[in-house]
């Protein structure tokens, strides 16, 4: 091979090395991109890092935890021992009365219970947030706050349906938490629970917001209008965190703590917060009336997470077809609600509340949360493809802009009431009634009264709506046993069921 030849494949050799090493570091490029160009973000991102690039410095969680832990508080409750009666009821008793309502057995002892959880100042002069669940039945109430002082405690009042509840103590300049804004978390957001977790000292656990605007079913378990809207975590919560606070990392309170999701009862992962928002109504509703003055829209609406059947089935019943985070899809507009005299009807989609989004019925329970009766609000709705937008005037349980007293007849007999409507009166030939959509867990429930009854008097009075039903039932509050009559619907004969309700 003369040195032509030699310098020839020398120089194809040295060329082709060159090609290989440039392909093989823009191959190496390409795979490190994933296919994406570097430098360019996508829109989510804007605003995400600085000019130079930065996500900013890691965050310190040291200030807010100094500051929001003098605040929360560890109460414990003693409940005495008491006798209960062991006798079953009597299948007679409705037939006979009262008197053979017992039989069977004698009186069994419930020993003493004792239990702890958590509370949260939010005043100098010692008012505390803590849940139902933490001081219901409780005898006695002791607070002791993050320097060992202790003190005793009082309940102003108690909101089920929430779990809320406000005791107060005696003291002055004490710490407080300062109330933030729910509506402004987000997610990814990291939060602080403090607690006294376990019976330990007061504990700080650090997380991010999972979720919002969560529904797990909890309250159902002490009231019949369970009131649901949880911040979700995975900040560490265990039993005796309950009534603590939710911080984020300013150290303003942002939620109530409340709930774990667990299959064994200890912390697995999730925990949830009541939003702050809606705490701060019902506090300053237990504070200045005695109990909780909830709104209603006046819908009703399905619950959450429908398998595809039940879709199917409640697209036949309100004859619209169902989308996910669409809106709230109306099933029924009792007659006398605030829902009826604007004029809204099955079948529509409920989607804002005074501008504010809602794709599902625990957001819309958040934002109706945060009224009183005699509010008025703007919501926005669907009809037919077509967004429209009406005012409301929300009402009470009762069907008025009343304010309600404290322990509500209504709220003690339970149950989901409504009016019936004109036609169902007409079918069955009276002149009007309250229809018991749900028996409920309150004292309706002792009764053997079942889901569908319509009430049509109280005591001999007749009754032919919800307002009239709550105004004899107030009058007779403190009078013993009474005595409600009614119909089922499409079956023969009348009715009567005995309650006892509370004395003065």
């Amino acid at each position: 091979m003369n040195l032509k030849n030699i310098l020839a494949v020398v120089a194809i050799s040295a060329t082709t090395a060159v090609l290989s090493v440039w392909g093989f570091s823009k191959y190496n490029d390409y795979q490190r991109a994933g296919m994406q160009e570097d430098g360019k973000l996508p829109v989510n991102y804007a605003g995400f890092f600085d000019k130079n690039n930065n996500t900013g410095s890691a965050v310190d969680f040291t200030p807010a935890a100094t500051s929001a832990t003098p605040a929360v508080v560890h109460i414990k409750t003693k409940t005495k021992a008491r006798q209960v009666s062991n006798r079953q009821r009597n299948p007679f008793a409705d037939m006979f009365g009262d008197d053979f309502g017992d039989f069977f057995g004698g009186p069994r002892v419930i020993p003493e219970q004792r239990a702890s959880g958590s509370g949260v100042l939010i005043t100098e002069d010692g008012y505390i947030i803590t849940n139902n669940h933490v001081v219901d039945g409780a005898d006695e109430i002791n607070v002791t706050l993050a320097n060992k002082k202790s003190y005793k405690g009082s309940v102003i009042g108690t909101d089920p349906s929430s779990d809320i509840a406000v005791i107060k103590i005696e003291g002055k300049s004490l710490p407080y938490l300062v109330y933030g804004n729910s509506d402004e978390v987000k997610l990814g957001q990291w939060v602080l629970a403090i607690g006294y977790p376990l019976n330990l000292d007061a504990t700080v656990t650090a997380g991010i917001v999972s979720a919002k605007s969560r529904s797990i079913g909890i309250n159902s378990r002490q009231s019949q209008s369970p009131v649901e809207s949880f911040i979700q975590t995975d900040a560490a919560v265990n039993s005796g965190n309950s009534g603590g606070a939710l911080i984020n990392t300013t150290g303003e309170l942002i939620g109530i703590n409340s709930a774990i999701a667990s299959p064994t009862g200890s912390y697995a992962g999730y925990s949830y917060a009541i939003p702050v928002n809606i705490v701060k109504k019902i506090v300053t509703d237990i504070v200045k009336f005695g109990t909780v003055q909830r709104a209603y829209i006046g819908i009703n609406y399905p619950n959450e997470n429908l398998s595809d059947d039940q879709k199917r089935e409640l697209e036949k019943e309100i004859g619209v077809a169902v989308k996910e985070g669409e809106g709230v899809y109306i099933t029924g507009v009792p007659e006398g609600g605030a829902a009826a005299a604007a004029g809204l009807k099955k079948g529509d989609i409920v989607t804002k509340v005074n501008g504010n989004p809602v794709t599902s019925g625990p957001e819309l329970q958040e934002q109706v949360a945060l009224y009183k009766p005699g509010d008025k609000i703007t919501l926005a709705y669907k009809r037919g493809g077509k967004e429209n937008t009406v005012g409301i005037t929300l009402k009470n349980k009762a069907g008025t802009t009343d304010i309600v007293k404290n322990t509500s007849v209504i709220e003690q007999i339970g149950g989901e009431l409504e009016n019936i409507d004109k036609s169902l009166a007409a079918a069955n030939d009276i002149k009007g009634g309250v229809r018991v959509r749900k028996v409920g867990n309150g004292l309706l429930s002792k009764s053997r009264m079942q889901d569908g009854f319509v009430i049509t008097g109280v005591n001999g009075r007749e009754v032919k709506n919800l307002q009239e039903f709550q105004e004899i039932i107030t009058s007779l509050k403190g009078s013993g046993v009474i005595r409600l009559e009614g119909i089922y619907p499409g079956f023969e004969g009348n009715y009567t069921y005995p309650l006892t309700l509370a004395k003065e």
